[in-house]
């Protein structure tokens, strides 16, 4: 099923994305902001793939694959994906030729508006590391705001430092099942 926005083209995912899509997530351009998480090896790649895939058919609504109107070129990935059944995780991962043109914006503000659709009872919530100013902007104009600050636990960088992003109040028992996924 395609999701049109006024620039882009949103698609569920399939099996014929995978080289493309490992050519984004193993480009260190594209992890800039958590290098430790670039993909060395496409089994990763196709692994995360076929998870998207098992999401849209559980949950109704998972990452997209983001392409410009009427491309078949893949510019990003990104969406709402469904979190141990407690929140919806807004997330995205763009190709470096694709950033800064406002395409996060354009695909969180439908993914926030599809997930309360899907299941309106569950929270928005996008996590993302504080040096990440481009990614906080996006959040917040798809309506999320910052509601918890404090140490990334587990990130090789000890000093790094996990911003999160709901759109509505968070109980700490929500929070901390936010932090620990």
């Amino acid at each position: 099923m395609q999701t049109r926005t006024s620039r882009l083209d949103l698609d569920e995912p399939v099996d014929t994305d995978l080289d493309a899509l490992y050519a984004i997530c193993s480009d260190p351009q594209s992890w800039t902001h958590f290098p430790s998480l670039r993909h060395t090896d496409p089994s990763v790649t196709e692994r995360m793939l076929q998870g998207w895939s098992e999401q849209w058919r559980r949950d109704g609504l998972a990452t997209w694959i983001i392409r410009e109107r009427g491309s078949r070129t893949i510019s990003g990935y990104g969406g709402c994906s469904k979190r141990r059944n407690a929140f919806w995780n807004l997330g995205y991962r763009l190709h470096p030729d694709a950033q800064s043109k406002g395409y996060a914006a354009e695909m969180c503000e439908t993914a926030v508006e599809r997930a309360h659709r899907t299941e309106p009872d569950l929270p928005i919530v996008a996590y993302l590391l504080e040096h990440n100013v481009a990614s906080a902007r996006v959040a917040e104009r798809a309506g999320l705001e910052l509601i918890s600050r404090g140490p990334d636990v587990g990130n090789p960088d000890a000093e790094a430092v996990r911003l999160v992003y709901a759109d509505r109040s968070l109980t700490a028992d929500q929070v901390d099942v936010v932090l620990s996924t």
